[in-house]
C-alpha cells in the first residue's frame, strides 16, 4: 500500500463506487456498501484493501495466499476460485481498471511538484553538520542525517530521509525515497521518479500511478546520470553496498541484492531480482521479471530475455544469456560457418 508520507489517500470508497468508475461487476452476493481503504499488491493487502490479479504462474501463487479483500480479475477468469474472504471482480481490462482505482485513491500520485516560500522548507529537520550548496531545495517533512553534503542545485522532495554522512553531488533529484548512511549520489542521478507502466489498448496507453517508494541501503554508490524509478505498489531497493556506474537505469520494483555492481548503460526492466554479488557488465540489458542468483556475472552487452532465470555462481554472456562457454562455442561455430562460407563463394 502506498505510503502515507508521499501519497495523499482520497478514500475510502465502497466498491459500489469502484464498480462504477471502472466498468467492472462484483460477484453475485457480494456487499455492494463495503468500504474499499486502499490498493496494495496481492502479497500486501489485508481484507480492506483492493488488489488485482493479472495472470501468470507466479501472480496465480500469490492469489491464492493473498488476503486481499477485494481484487480485480478478468471476465474471462471464469472458473478462478478466490481464496476466503476475497471478493472479485471482474472487469475487460485488468490493467485499465487498476489504473483508474488507483487514480481515485492518489488522483496526485504523479511529480513531485509542490509549493513553498523558502529553499529550506522549515517543516524540514536537518541534522549537525549540513551542509548545503547554493540553490539547494528540500522540500517539507524532509530529513537530512548528520553530516550530510548536498550539491548546488539539488532537489529533495517532501517527506524524503536521508542518513548520516550522505554526500550527494549536483543537480541530483531525490522524491519518495528513503536513503540509508554513508550513501554517495553523483551528480545528475534521478531517484524516485514515476515507474514506466502504462495499460495499453487500441485507445492507447494510460498511465498507472506508480504509488511505491525507493529504498537506498547503506553505503551504496549511485553513479552520474544514473536513474532509479519508484515501484509501482511496493519498493525499488537498493542493497547495502552495491555499486551502480554511470547512465545506469532501474526501472520500478527491481531488488537489487546486498554488493552488486552494475557497469555503465546497464538497463534493468520492472521487477527484476538480483541478489547479493551479482556482476552486470557495460550495457547489459534485463527483461522485465527476471531472475539474477547470488554471485552470477553478465558478460558485457548481454541480454536476458522476459522472466529469464540464470541461476547463481556462474558466468554468463550472449542474447539470451547463457553459460559463457557455451556462448563462446556457439561464437565459434558461427564465426567458423562464416568463414567457411567467403571460401566457397571465393572458390565458386
Amino acid at each position: 500500500m502506498a505510503d502515507p508520507r508521499f501519497y495523499d489517500n482520497r478514500g475510502p470508497f465502497t466498491l459500489a463506487e469502484i464498480c462504477a468508475k471502472t466498468a467492472s461487476i462484483a460477484q453475485p452476493g457480494a456487499a455492494m456498501g463495503a468500504e474499499i481503504f486502499d490498493l496494495a499488491s496481492l502479497d500486501g493487502a489485508g481484507p480492506q484493501h483492493l488488489s488485482f490479479f493479472a495472470g501468470g504462474r507466479k501472480a496465480l501463487e500469490s492469489f491464492h495466499r493473498s488476503g486481499a479483500g477485494f481484487c480485480f480479475v478478468h471476465a474471462k477468469e471464469k472458473k478462478l476460485q478466490p481464496p476466503s474472504g476475497v471478493t472479485l471482480m471482474s472487469c475487460a481490462t485488468v490493467n485499465h481498471a487498476f489504473a483508474i482505482a488507483a487514480m481515485l485513491f492518489y488522483p496526485e500520485a504523479s511529480l513531485s511538484i509542490w509549493q513553498q516560500d523558502r529553499a529550506v522548507d522549515p517543516r524540514a529537520r536537518l541534522g549537525k553538520d549540513v551542509v548545503l550548496g547554493p540553490n539547494v531545495v528540500i522540500g517539507p517533512g524532509a530529513e537530512i542525517g548528520d553530516g550530510a553534503k548536498i550539491g548546488a542545485g539539488s532537489v529533495i522532495a517532501p517527506g524524503v530521509a536521508i542518513g548520516r554522512n550522505c554526500e550527494i553531488g549536483s543537480n541530483v533529484s531525490i522524491s519518495h525515497a528513503y536513503i540509508g548512511d554513508r550513501v554517495m549520489i553523483l551528480p545528475g542521478a534521478q531517484i524516485g521518479q514515476p515507474g514506466f507502466g502504462f495499460a495499453s489498448s487500441q485507445d492507447g496507453h494510460a498511465k498507472v500511478p506508480q504509488l511505491g517508494r525507493v529504498i537506498i541501503e547503506d553505503q551504496v554508490e549511485i553513479g552520474a546520470g544514473t536513474t532509479i524509478d519508484r515501484g509501482a505498489l511496493g519498493d525499488t531497493v537498493i542493497g547495502e553496498g552495491s555499486k551502480l556506474d554511470n547512465l545506469v537505469q532501474i526501472g520500478h520494483n527491481v531488488h537489487i541484492g546486498r554488493h552488486c555492481v552494475l557497469v555503465s548503460q546497464v538497463g534493468v526492466a520492472g521487477s527484476t531480482v538480483i541478489e547479493d554479488f551479482a556482476v552486470l557488465g557495460g550495457q547489459v540489458g534485463i527483461a522485465d521479471h527476471g531472475h539474477i542468483g547470488p554471485g552470477a556475472r553478465l558478460a558485457a552487452r548481454s541480454a536476458m530475455v522476459s522472466g529469464q532465470e540464470l541461476p547463481g555462481g556462474q558466468d554468463y554472456g550472449g542474447v539470451p544469456a547463457k553459460p559463457i562457454r557455451e556462448w563462446m562455442r556457439e561464437v565459434h561455430v558461427v564465426n567458423a560457418l562464416a568463414r567457411r562460407k567467403k571460401q566457397d563463394d571465393h572458390d565458386r
